[in-house]
């Protein structure tokens, strides 16, 4: 079998991460893996990268079409600063996606990649991962999620949220997808159960199969424990310090939850200060470097930016004794399934995707939604015992291995794959 990923990059963000994961473990295990881009940043022969050949007219059109983009855009406004995308702009690749010899095509993260006419024009068997929800909404990529969410109930003429105004950018994107998707047939494979669920109540995907399979990682050269104490030594960490490790002050901070991090992190020293115990916590954040205003934290902060080795980040999960995961929103965050294969114990919101990753007090805590006293409590009681820290970071580690193995992982998304070139063959002759 012959898989066809298609995703806007390979290694920037988490999505691509991802695809970029599952794209190398099904080579690995002997299965024809491609991966199409558009921009490539990996060293991967077999990855394909660039747009598609293009005419002049075409050329003409697609600058006309950015014109009157640009001057849409321009008039609209919204209080949701999480990117939008509507799902116009052509890479032009589907004339080779359809020449392609792919059994299969595996939708990721595609903006910029394909618009919703160019899915619309796809003509092999379609697994989409969804990485967020852009899928099912209009342009959002991560939308409120409740019982009156426009993704539920349909993009109607007077549901638009508070904080919108101008043209409804939104509803047509919603209403192209409705229209040019209608005689598609989709296999969705969601991260998460959350995100499965938030899919099936969609008015565009209530219809779909929707499978719940996990970003898969390697877990056996890459991403396994490195003693404490070596990978502190390397990255100038002292051994007699309690290190709390955090990605969540990047470039989403409201959704990944900056200010209710440090509201925890107040909250664990002063808890620690009436205790009247010795040792020191400090906090690691990878993701970003040292912002200009860096005074209201509460503790001390070690800002290690942008890491781009994965093996890297193999060491300072390492040396962190705990990880913290804020979100206010999310799928099924890489960084909480990597500190478990590192066998680093994880410390969140009982929000999304992370019920699926933490088990409450067995490999991590899970705190009451947005109760940063609950998390802070978490904190304290994960580094509150030597014996019971070995404990949750040999349960993390090992539920890393049952759920998250590529070989587990792998065969799980072979049955999808076979179940969508079946379904595309009854549908299709």
């Amino acid at each position: 079998m012959k898989i066809f990923h298609l995703s806007t990059d390979d290694f920037s963000g988490g999505a691509s991460r991802a695809a970029y994961r599952l794209h190398t473990a099904l080579l690995q295990n002997g299965i024809d893996s491609t991966m199409r881009v558009l921009t490539h940043q990996t060293a991967n022969d077999k990855i394909i990268a660039g747009r598609g050949p293009r005419t002049f007219i075409e050329k003409v059109r697609g600058r006309i079409h950015k014109k009157l983009r640009e001057f849409a855009e321009r008039n609209w406004k919204t209080d949701n600063l999480i990117m939008h995308s509507f799902g116009q702009v052509s890479a032009g690749i589907v004339d080779e996606i359809n020449r392609s010899d792919a059994d299969v095509v595996n939708l990721h993260w595609i903006v910029n990649l394909l618009s919703i006419e160019d899915i619309g024009k796809i003509r092999k068997p379609i697994v989409w991962t969804l990485h967020d929800m852009w899928a099912f909404c209009g342009g959002e990529h991560v939308a409120s999620d409740d019982e009156s969410s426009r993704f539920r109930v349909g993009y109607l003429a007077d549901n638009r949220p508070a904080g919108e105004a101008g043209p409804d950018l939104n509803r047509q994107a919603w209403e192209s997808k409705q229209k040019l998707w209608a005689n598609q047939q989709f296999n969705i494979v969601t991260p998460g159960y959350w995100m499965a669920g938030c899919a099936k109540d969609s008015v565009l995907f209530r219809d779909a199969s929707i499978t719940v399979i996990p970003n898969p990682i390697e877990m056996e050269h890459l991403w396994h424990p490195i003693p404490q104490d070596y990978a502190r030594r390397v990255l100038g960490l002292r051994q007699d310090k309690k290190y709390i490790l955090s990605g969540s002050a990047g470039g989403m901070p409201h959704l990944k939850g900056e200010d209710l991090l440090k509201h925890a992190m107040a909250k664990v020293m002063i808890e620690k200060h009436v205790a009247n115990e010795s040792n020191e916590i400090e906090l690691l954040i990878f993701g970003q470097y040292q912002p200009a205003n860096n005074n209201d934290w509460p503790c001390k902060v070690h800002w290690l930016g942008p890491v781009r080795d994965d093996h890297v980040m193999t060491l300072i999960y390492s040396a962190a004794d705990v990880m913290m995961v804020p979100s206010r929103q999310d799928n099924l965050p890489n960084t909480a399934v990597e500190a478990y294969a590192c066998g680093v114990p994880v410390v969140a919101f009982n929000i999304g995707g992370l019920p699926d990753i933490v088990e409450h007090q067995k490999s991590g805590w899970l705190a009451s939604a947005f109760d940063t006293d609950n998390l802070a409590e978490g904190i304290l009681w994960v580094l509150g015992d030597q014996d019971r820290w070995e404990n949750l970071s040999a349960a993390a580690r090992s539920i890393a291995l049952e759920r998250f193995s590529t070989k587990v992982v792998i065969q799980q998304y072979m049955r999808v794959y076979e179940q969508a070139q079946l379904l595309h063959r009854g549908n299709h002759g």
